[in-house]
């Protein structure tokens, strides 16, 4: 049951920001830019461990994998503007941020950070 109930509040916020992206995209943008998803991360994982501990490590995992993930919005936006086609460049924009995730997962290992 707490499954469900995981998964219809995540599809609420998704639906949300899809409605409201159609009438103002910018209220879209500003909703979407927001760590829901985060958010509920944590809620869902301190509600079913009590351990603030396990938040403490995703938050500060979140923080430092932040950098790579604006990769894929500059990626799509690039290709999107050359025509590539919708479902193409988010496709290819994906295969770019997993590989920025990759480099950026190495560099910070080498630097002695772990995630």
């Amino acid at each position: 049951m707490q499954f469900v109930i995981k998964t219809l509040v995540s599809a609420l916020l998704v639906a949300s920001i899809s409605t409201a992206s159609k009438r103002l995209p910018m209220l879209g943008a500003i909703i979407a830019s927001l760590p829901l998803t985060s958010i509920l991360a944590m809620v869902w994982l301190y509600t079913d461990t009590k351990d603030v501990n396990k938040v403490i490590a995703l938050s500060q995992g979140i923080s430092w994998i932040i950098l790579p993930s604006l990769i894929f919005f500059i990626a799509l936006q690039f290709l999107l503007r050359r025509n590539l086609g919708f479902f193409s460049s988010l496709f290819i924009a994906c295969g770019v941020m997993a590989a920025t995730y990759a480099l950026y997962v190495n560099l910070l290992g080498r630097l002695g950070i772990k995630i």
